[in-house]
C-alpha cells in the first residue's frame, strides 16, 4: 500500500514536472506593428464609443479598421467595423451573424456613402442610415 502511494505520488510529480509549458516563443516568425489609435469626436474630445481601434502598417502600407457598436430603432446591436487602407475605404456591417461588406462610394460634405448592389449604408457623425431596397434601417452609435 505503501509503494503505491509512494509510486503515485513519485508519478504525479514527474507529470507536474514534465508538463510545463515553455513561455519562450519564437517571435520572430511573425511580427506586426499594431497601435492604438485614439478616435476624437467633432469636439476633440476622446471618442469613448470606440470598441477596438488598429492600425497595421504591412510593406509600408497602413490599415485602419476601427469597430463600433450601433443600436437599431428595435434595440438590435449591430457592430460596425470601418476599414481604410490605400486600395479601398469599407464598410462592415453585422447582425445576427450576417456581414455585408460595402465598398466606399462618395463623400458628400459630412456625409460618407458606402454602396453595393441595392443596399446602401449613409454615415454622418453618430448615425448609420441602411437602405435595401423598400427596407430603410436607422442605426445610433453607442456609449460602450
Amino acid at each position: 500500500m505503501k509503494k503505491s502511494i509512494i509510486l503515485l505520488n513519485t508519478i504525479l510529480i514527474l507529470t507536474a514536472i514534465s508538463c510545463k509549458k515553455s513561455t519562450d516563443r519564437n517571435k520572430s516568425v511573425l511580427k506586426s506593428d499594431s497601435t492604438e489609435t485614439t478616435i476624437v469626436d467633432n469636439n476633440g474630445k476622446i471618442d469613448s464609443s470606440t470598441v477596438h481601434s488598429s492600425t497595421v502598417e504591412v510593406n509600408g502600407q497602413k490599415t485602419e479598421k476601427t469597430d463600433f457598436v450601433y443600436k437599431a430603432t428595435d434595440g438590435s446591436l449591430v457592430k460596425v467595423v470601418f476599414k481604410h487602407d490605400p486600395k479601398e475605404s469599407t464598410v462592415a456591417i453585422t447582425s445576427n451573424k450576417k456581414t455585408f461588406t460595402l465598398p466606399k462610394a462618395e463623400t458628400k460634405g459630412d456625409e460618407t456613402i458606402y454602396k453595393k448592389d441595392d443596399m446602401t449604408a449613409r454615415v454622418k457623425g453618430d448615425s448609420l442610415h441602411l437602405e435595401q431596397g423598400n427596407n430603410v434601417i436607422e442605426l445610433k452609435r453607442t456609449k460602450i
